[in-house]
């Protein structure tokens, strides 16, 4: 389906009907901005407030066309990066960043500034994790919107990039339940550390998400690979034992051709839109699996709070051999839809860079990919890029947020989403597929495991399973004429005596192949 409608859009590119429809706003190429996060107000969305390095604040009040740039200031706690901008339901403007105090240590402490004029004066910041000289790194926020409370986890190193084994690094964790005036102790929640070299083993990329019943969940990426956590109590407690998500082939901090630094580190995000995802947890990231020179973003989700996670699907869509990488993923918690962005070289045999989104309707199971950037640029490995893109969303507002090179100069830009440009092209130019059929739950399983799928026409089909060598264990359906409509059947492995490993289902039938992969434990 989007192979098709990504041809139908390369050959129209050259007059330009791709560009007209999602408009590049440059926000700003002041102060070298890079590193940039957004944020749409769910309670006004025309205003928007964003943030770059290292003290760049800009803020919207028409949905994004113009900007008012500006910088931030804290006399006590200084400025230095890492920008986390959000809003709460009390209509408080948030800035969160790292610190550099003229009395105290480099980034010793995570800070957060606070306006209540919608971004035209700050507060000096309130603070939390100052342990001593120790480093806070990589901090995230997020608000629940029931209580208004606010959640942050980050990064604390013992000393940043220390090669010592006597050095560790950890997830920590506070909140605020008085509009970020003052934060809880920060509470470690990690259970195996990780080193400080600020690379595979180093623990790092927590970014907080709110469940339906106020949870607290969070991923991140270290020496384990892919791990969650997760609070049922505001985040007085935690798990006794991290839930184990996925791989990180290759590692989380890799090489990507004129990029001076590049992490593929994850972002957790969970639906409270009321629709049939509610409650899902999604996962997203970007890693070499698929080798150093194809970089892709992947998606996880959980329908259960987390216990168990599906295997990962690849969200970019072009054939294998090109890099996608810095990912980031948004949620519009009225629509339910997901919402990816990345930069992406399909279009290139250089380190010419373009911008791409994807949208998901249904719950990570298939991903309409399309371009943002209305041109592509050159990045240089002499210039820095920082660690992240960004998006936002709220009930169709999309804005994605992310930084380019132009003649020795950075700048920082968002577009203007059209969502019904993406979805309603996509259904009327691409064919639909004969059958929808989504990951096996749970996966992995110990005994046994649902299957489903849909048919959009009626046919003879088979649905049976595989070992990795390609040999049949079980034959589900066998070539039965089935009517249009979703499916769903079970497979129970004990009763057949299989070992655990891996496997695949597959759904066959007149225009029909699809396979998927589960794991079988003990």
């Amino acid at each position: 389906m989007k192979r098709f409608f990504f041809t139908f859009f390369f050959l129209l590119g050259g007059i330009g009907f791709l560009f007209s429809q999602h408009q590049n706003v440059m926000i700003s190429s002041s102060n070298s901005p890079e590193e940039p996060s957004i944020y749409v107000n769910p309670q006004n969305t025309n205003k928007l407030i964003a943030g770059a390095n290292i003290n760049n604040l800009f803020y919207s009040n028409d949905g994004g066309y113009t900007w008012t740039v500006t910088t931030l200031t804290s006399a006590t706690n200084g400025v230095w990066g890492d920008p986390v901008t959000m809003v709460d339901t009390a209509g408080n403007y948030f800035f969160f960043h790292l610190a550099n105090p003229p009395s105290g240590n480099w980034i010793d402490r995570i800070v957060c500034q606070k306006s209540t004029d919608e971004g035209l004066t700050w507060n000096d910041g309130s603070y939390m994790g100052l342990n001593g000289t120790k480093a806070q790194d990589k901090q995230w926020a997020v608000v629940d919107r029931t209580n208004n409370n606010m959640y942050v986890t980050w990064t604390q190193f013992d000393q940043y990039g220390s090669s010592s084994p006597n050095d560790v690094s950890v997830i920590l964790f506070s909140k605020s339940t008085n509009e970020g005036e003052t934060w809880s102790p920060a509470l470690k929640i990690n259970e195996v550390d990780g080193d400080c070299i600020d690379s595979d083993n180093t623990n790092e990329g927590a970014v907080p998400a709110v469940g339906p019943n106020g949870e607290i969940y969070v991923a991140w990426a270290g020496p384990e690979g892919l791990v969650f956590d997760r609070s049922l109590d505001q985040g007085e407690t935690w798990l006794d034992e991290d839930i184990f998500v996925a791989d990180f082939p290759g590692g989380w901090d890799y090489d990507i051709p004129g990029i001076n630094r590049c992490n593929g580190l994850p972002i957790t995000v969970c639906d409270l839109s009321g629709g049939p995802n509610h409650g899902s947890i999604y996962i997203n990231w970007s890693d070499q699996g698929n080798g150093i020179d194809d970089t892709d973003v992947w998606v996880v989700k959980s329908t259960d709070g987390g216990d168990n996670w599906s295997l990962p699907l690849r969200v970019n869509d072009d054939p294998p051999g090109k890099h996608q990488f810095f990912t980031w993923m948004s949620i519009d918690q009225v629509t339910g839809r997901l919402w990816f962005v990345w930069y992406d070289r399909r279009e290139y045999d250089d380190n010419n860079t373009d911008v791409y989104m994807a949208v998901s309707e249904d719950g990570a199971d298939s991903f309409i990919n399309f371009k943002v950037s209305e041109s592509p640029f050159l990045p240089s490995g002499n210039v820095f890029f920082g660690d992240y893109n960004c998006v936002s969303s709220h009930n169709d507002v999309i804005r994605p947020i992310w930084t380019r090179l132009n003649n020795g100069q950075l700048s920082v830009w968002t577009a203007i989403i059209d969502p019904e440009a993406v979805i309603t092209t996509d259904i009327e130019v691409a064919q639909k597929p004969l059958a929808e059929m989504g990951p096996n739950f749970p996966n992995p399983f110990n005994e046994s495991t649902v299957i489903s799928f849909k048919l959009h026409e009626p046919g003879l089909i088979s649905l049976k399973v595989y070992d990795v060598m390609g040999k049949e264990v079980a034959s589900l359906i066998n070539n039965e004429y089935r009517l249009r409509g979703k499916y769903i059947e079970r497979f129970d492995a004990s009763r057949i005596r299989l070992n655990p490993g891996m496997y695949y289902f597959s759904l066959t039938g007149a225009g029909i192949n699809v396979k998927r992969k589960m794991m079988l434990t003990n």
